[in-house]
């Protein structure tokens, strides 16, 4: 026995050695995190585990490892016979240097001739290539595995479909290990079909390296999007073109490694490319734009946003060459001037939502261009913001050339007079919705107009932070009413009172939602009028920070249209008491969203609308409410049967034990205390 213990010669138990080279390298080791996709079956314990010598407090290797001895030219040829994703995974986990190697193969180099037996649910058996799992979960088989035994298809984690995974690396994350491991590990499962990487400016993060590894090991990826990532270049680009040529839509972002370069390589080897977005790469211009416009046939969507080397060459060439796919076309801060307006108002033939922000060299006559080229024909939506150019006479004829016009925002547009807004609701025939922000130059009198004379298809309209809208005194003998407005938005327009709303309230008899919020001057004699002349019952009413309303105003809504109404929120509304809940809880029977933040209401309230028999509410705020107090919580329990959202934020007079208590009881509610 002693000499069993003692020994250490030259036969030893274990043939062979360490499978490393040096034990104490720790670069060998692979660590991955509780997601890695490779995988790592469960090994038995070895009967010897100790591959080294002990001498004292030191210790060293037996043997070196046979493996290790090899070059890596033939560790690739073993990689790529290896027979299926599992021994893949398992051989990557190895050591970092096995990971390399083993992403370093491209899926068409694999020697894979295996087929996989899956079994009927009526019987029999049936057998598939690794290129034919899309068709497992549509006639929904079970595989047999090696040992006989049968796996759902949902729970088979090794068969997806084609192009089906999608992976997300965010900050510290984002690393080349991680991606090679991505690349090894879903090969086998279906293949790699989106990838998204935010980088961290704090870590250098992924490299053109990591990219690549994706480009040989996912060549059905469909979706790459890359943000904030100052290390990749053209060269990992080029990777992605050449590997994965199902490419469908690209997203660069903060990439200003990447240049034309890469993007030609883009245009050249993925015809497939649907969707490209652009976002502050300093090194891509027009040289791309005209590649991707000329290779890339299916283009239907176009975001560029802050590339100083983009002019007016490459998107009149872009614009030109997809004049026939090219539906969606988003263009902000770029150097571009009024030829851009012009080729898009002239080849923007299937152009259907078109956004233009920040254009500062773009002027009155590029706008009146697009609109009397005629070619916006299918332009449905149209969003204009911080452009100076905008005017009145542009505004008007992109009215006469966008007949099919549905949509229309126009932020920050300083020069834009009542004149122009009328004059657009004449000739905009299919206008459906309207939106101005923060257009100071349009007053009370321009919105009433558009109202009169937009026709009989506007069904929104909002208002947000319109300063030149205030309350004058006229008379509206020649303004027809808009029986088509179905939802008034009017949001923090200090100068907009009850004058104006009433006359509102006259032009528009058919309101179902209704936003007033951030209106102090609102009254109740403003409000009643149009609760009165509302004849298809008001559905949505925010009213959040109309501090001046009181309880008549509820009162009379819960009379008039509690059969209808399912959102209230009067957050703010100080002057609201107990009694408007006890209208609510009994009138408003379809009611699902109350909000009753920072209102005067107390625990008779809570009360009231615990004891209504037909109220079913799904969404309750009480936040700031400070007098509702821990009487209230047999009351909010009883609510809370049927609540999805409870809030009790700020609620000072509710205890923290009786918060807790409430918690455990409405297990099935979200409550935020």
């Amino acid at each position: 026995m002693q000499t069993l213990v003692n020994y250490s010669g030259e036969d030893d138990f274990c043939s062979g050695g360490s499978l490393y080279a040096n034990p104490m390298d720790s670069s060998l080791f692979l660590s991955l995190g509780p997601r890695a996709d490779v995988y790592c079956p469960p090994r038995k314990r070895s009967r010897i585990s100790v591959p080294f010598v002990f001498r004292g407090n030191m210790f060293e290797q037996s043997k070196p490892s046979s493996i290790e001895v090899l070059p890596n030219e033939c560790l690739f040829e073993i990689f790529k016979r290896l027979p299926g994703g599992q021994e893949r995974s398992a051989c990557a986990c190895v050591s970092k240097h096995w990971l390399i190697l083993l992403s370093s193969i491209r899926q068409a180099e694999i020697c894979n001739s295996k087929t996989t037996q899956y079994l009927k649910p009526e019987g029999g058996l049936v057998s598939y290539k690794a290129d034919e799992y899309s068709k497992l979960d549509k006639e929904g088989l079970l595989k047999v595995s090696n040992d006989n035994e049968m796996i759902s298809g949902d729970e088979d984690q090794e068969v997806e479909i084609d192009g089906y995974l999608t992976r997300c690396l965010e900050g510290k994350k984002a690393t080349d290990i991680r991606l090679a491991s991505i690349a090894v590990g879903t090969g086998s499962r279906g293949g790699l079909g989106k990838l998204l990487i935010r980088g961290s400016k704090s870590t250098r993060g992924v490299t053109n390296f990591g990219l690549s590894a994706i480009a040989r090991g996912c060549p059905s990826l469909r979706v790459l999007s890359l943000c904030n990532l100052s290390s990749i270049g053209d060269e990992g680009l080029y990777e992605i073109a050449t590997g994965c040529h199902k490419l469908e839509k690209l997203d660069l972002c903060q990439c200003p490694l990447i240049s034309d370069k890469g993007l030609l390589a883009i245009a050249e080897n993925c015809p497939n490319l649907t969707t490209l977005t652009i976002e502050s790469c300093s090194s891509i211009g027009d040289a791309s734009l005209q590649a991707i416009g000329k290779c890339c046939r299916n283009l239907q969507s176009i975001s560029i946003k802050d590339c100083p080397l983009v002019g007016d060459e490459g998107v009149a060439s872009l614009l030109s060459s997809a004049s026939y796919v090219l539906s969606k076309v988003k263009f902000q801060d770029l150097n571009i001037t009024d030829v851009s307006l012009a080729v898009i108002g002239h080849y923007g033939k299937a152009v259907t939502n078109l956004v233009l922000i920040g254009l500062q060299n773009v002027s009155e006559k590029g706008f009146w261009v697009m609109g009397k080229a005629h070619g916006l024909q299918k332009l449905k939506s149209f969003t204009i913001t911080s452009c100076q150019g905008v005017t009145d006479v542009g505004l008007e004829a992109m009215g006469k050339g966008c007949p099919n016009l549905q949509q229309l925002s126009l932020r920050k547009c300083p020069f834009l007079s009542d004149d122009g807004l009328v004059a657009f609701a004449l000739t905009a025939g299919s206008l459906a919705s309207l939106q101005l922000e923060e257009c100071n130059t349009i007053t009370q009198s321009g919105v009433l107009g558009a109202l009169s004379n937009c026709g009989a298809k506007l069904k929104a309209l909002v208002l947000v932070k319109c300063m030149g809208i205030k309350d004058t005194v006229f008379g509206l003998p020649l303004l027809s009413p808009c029986k088509s407005l179905r939802s008034l938005s009017i949001c923090n327009c200090p100068g907009f009172g009850s004058a104006g709303l009433a006359m509102v309230s006259k032009l528009c008899p058919q309101l179902q939602h209704v936003d007033l919020s951030g209106l102090h001057g609102i009254t109740d004699a403003g409000f009643l009028p149009l609760l009165e002349r509302c004849e298809a019952g008001l559905v949505k009413v925010n009213l959040s920070g109309c501090m001046n309303l009181t309880d008549v105003v509820v009162l009379t809504m819960a009379k008039l249209h509690g059969r209808t109404l399912q959102l209230l929120n009067l957050d703010g509304c100080t002057k609201i008491t107990d009694a408007s809940l006890v209208a609510v809880a009994d009138n408003c029977m379809l009611l699902r969203d109350l909000d009753v933040s920072n209102c005067a209401i107390s625990d008779f309230g809570i009360a009231a609308l615990s004891c209504a028999k037909q109220l079913d509410l799904q969404i309750l705020s009480l936040s700031g409410c400070s007098k509702v107090s821990d009487k209230s919580m047999p009351f909010l329990g009883k609510l809370g049967q049927n609540l999805l959202g409870l809030n009790i934020q700020h609620c000072n007079s509710i205890s923290s034990c009786m918060v807790e208590n409430l918690m455990g009881r409405l297990w099935s509610c979200d409550i935020l205390s």
